[in-house]
């Protein structure tokens, strides 16, 4: 299937029947950290998502800051795997899973605004088990990129219904 013949899957509705609004978005976002709470430390906003794309801002906070005043950077390594997961998840055909297995990540510039997480997945289509790796970019709000990640994730099928789950 190309990425462009991609029915949504359950995650990409929600989002678009939330997304019309502000607080919808709100809403999409707070379910999200609920569902894995320790992304609730980076207060995400969702922006967009949908297969192959997805866009989440993170609010330049004190609760985010190193010693020196700007984002910490594992703040900013949480929400590069939070775009990254949520875009897999919307992206990913329902018979595999995934989990990530390693980060790369370079930072480029010093984080001291908002800053938006990206992540784009062109060829989610032909997925088949084993191991990918997703390119995630944050980028500040004068547009410079400021860090670059590449999650590798390893895909497997699904076990069937009600079967014990093995290790992927």
């Amino acid at each position: 299937m190309s990425p462009s013949a991609a029915k949504p899957n359950a995650l990409a509705k929600r989002f678009a029947t939330f997304s019309g609004t502000a607080l919808g978005r709100w809403a999409f976002s707070q379910a999200v950290v609920q569902a894995a709470p320790y992304f609730a430390s980076i207060a995400p906003r969702f922006e967009r998502l949908e297969p192959g794309y997805a866009r989440v801002l993170m609010k330049n906070r004190r609760a985010v800051h190193n010693h020196i005043g700007t984002v910490h950077a594992i703040a900013m390594c949480n929400a590069a795997e939070l775009v990254m997961g949520t875009c897999m998840e919307a992206s990913l055909d329902p018979s595999l899973r995934w989990i990530p297995v390693g980060m790369e990540v370079d930072y480029l510039k010093r984080a001291m605004t908002d800053l938006v997480a990206e992540c784009r997945i062109e060829d989610y289509g032909s997925f088949a088990p084993g191991d990918v790796t997703v390119p995630v970019t944050l980028t500040d709000t004068h547009g410079d990129v400021v860090c670059a990640a590449r999650i590798r994730v390893r895909l497997s099928p699904k076990p069937p219904k009600g079967a014990k789950a093995k290790a992927a």
